[in-house]
């Protein structure tokens, strides 16, 4: 692999993944904390990454996999969506409603927020125009709200965003 050290990688994305964190956990002692074990785990399994190329996503996937067990460890925070702050999600049926968005949809999603590409980057490789990269996230979070909204019985206000406490049959 070359030059590619925990180092390296701490030097280069660790503003970037602290931030990334920070959004999510709004706690900056526990957003320390994520980042710390973040690292150990990079540090432990960097043997284990082929391309360097890959090393963003590689490193924000293990970020979200930190954040996660952060929550199951019985945190009772709420998490904000990566592209802005209008939907507060639990992680509860997060992955299931994804995985159920029409693929066009879900793939740019996956590719923007879960594999950390840039949203001109998805267009390009997609072959779409950046607007549409924009409309179909768009479209996304309309329906992951819809979505919170039936399930999981939030609210959505005036603004257009989810309010209250979850109370899904799922989470209990």
């Amino acid at each position: 692999m070359g030059s590619l050290s925990t180092s390296t990688i701490w030097e280069e994305y660790f503003s970037e993944l602290y931030f990334f964190t920070l959004k999510r956990v709004k706690q900056r002692d526990d957003a320390k904390e994520i980042i710390q074990n973040t690292f150990v785990k990079i540090h432990a399994n960097l043997y284990q990454l082929k391309e360097e190329a890959l090393v963003r996503p590689w490193i924000f996937q293990i970020t979200r996999n930190e954040i996660v067990n952060f929550y199951k460890a019985g945190q009772n925070i709420e998490v904000q969506n990566s592209y802005s702050d209008d939907i507060a999600v639990n992680f509860c049926c997060f992955d299931q409603f994804v995985d159920e968005l029409p693929e066009p949809y879900r793939v740019v999603v996956d590719m923007v927020f879960f594999k950390g590409h840039k949203q001109n980057e998805v267009a390009k490789e997609l072959g779409i125009s950046l607007p549409n990269v924009k409309a179909r996230i768009r479209r996304a979070k309309a329906l992951l709200k819809q979505r919170f909204a039936t399930c999981c019985n939030y609210e959505i206000n005036t603004e257009g965003k989810l309010i209250g406490e979850p109370d899904c049959p799922r989470c209990d």
